[in-house]
């Protein structure tokens, strides 16, 4: 084959390859232009906006580190990263167990489990927003369905909506109620559990705890983690429950969380620049701490074949 000939194959490979790439980048170009209005200009915007005094009616003015210092001073910004940080220690732990334990007893061969299975998933596909209303309901101290049925067995409930010692275990018991999402997730994990593992545990005369103890949960270790991950993320950034149940944070600030500061500063007091640097602040303490999470499951998370 001439020189000629080669070099002529290799222009027409040329042309068909820039034509294959720009037909991929026309069609990935929803895509492209998606990500950078609606995440990548929003992210680098609220970046800058952070170092800003900026009231979205106004052009923003720079002011530096301002908007953080202000924030180290702020008595109710402590408030509410302290009431997010306490509701998560409550909810978190709590969710977790019940969903591992949820899935547990739905992995049981019985008769009807798939049933079983749709009635406990239900209550995570009701939308936030009723499901608080239906649930100020059932916390009322007065008529609420919880307290009728503590009635029933002789225990006097407490006054959920208005005391700040019960608001926000009242508000982790409304997490757990929607932990549908978890416990399928879990139950994916169980199913794929080898079942050779739970025979050799039971020649070796392991029970149901001990068969727990050693075989599912090592097995599930990646899930549990994954599911704390998640978990971390979604209690340090609740916002629709407490907005609706207890406005303004009542009773005595005992709810008002960190994103709900955040919201009202962004949107009811115009300081957007600090709502800004609010978000990043937060952005800072989920890395922290899902970091911390990665970094401790190093010794405790069994990938199988690592």
């Amino acid at each position: 084959m001439s020189p000629t000939t080669n070099l002529q194959g290799g222009r027409k490979k040329s042309v068909v390859t820039r034509h294959e790439t720009r037909t991929a980048l026309l069609f990935a170009s929803p895509w492209f232009i998606g990500f950078t209005v609606f995440l990548l200009y929003p992210l680098l915007a609220s970046i800058y906006y952070s170092f800003c005094d900026y009231s979205v009616l106004r052009r923003p003015v720079w002011i530096g580190l301002d908007n953080y210092a202000n924030l180290m001073r702020d008595e109710v910004f402590w408030i509410g990263l302290k009431n997010t940080l306490s509701y998560a220690a409550m909810a978190l732990p709590f969710g977790l167990f019940v969903a591992l334990g949820l899935a547990l007893l739905l992995n049981a061969k019985v008769r009807g489990m798939p049933v079983y299975r749709t009635v406990f998933f239900l209550p995570s596909l009701v939308p936030t927003i009723p499901l608080a209303v239906l649930w100020l309901w059932v916390f009322n101290g007065e008529h609420g369905i919880l307290n009728t049925a503590l009635g029933y067995l002789g225990v006097k409930g407490p006054n959920w909506l208005g005391d700040p010692t019960w608001s926000k275990p009242a508000l982790a018991l409304l997490a757990v109620w929607g932990s549908g999402n978890a416990m399928v997730i879990y139950l994916a994990g169980l199913q794929d559990v080898p079942q050779d593992l739970y025979e050799a545990a039971e020649l070796d005369g392991a029970g149901w705890w001990a068969k727990t103890r050693t075989v599912t949960l090592p097995m599930l270790s990646p899930i549990i983690l994954f599911n704390l991950v998640l978990g971390i993320i979604g209690t340090l950034q609740v916002f629709a429950e407490p907005y609706v149940m207890f406005p303004g944070g009542s009773p005595a600030r005992s709810t008002y969380f960190y994103t709900m500061y955040l919201f009202d500063n962004a949107f009811l007091y115009h300081k957007m620049g600090y709502a800004c640097a609010m978000g990043w602040i937060m952005f800072l303490i989920i890395l922290a701490l899902t970091y911390f999470a990665l970094r401790i499951s190093e010794r405790h998370v069994y990938y199988r074949g690592s």
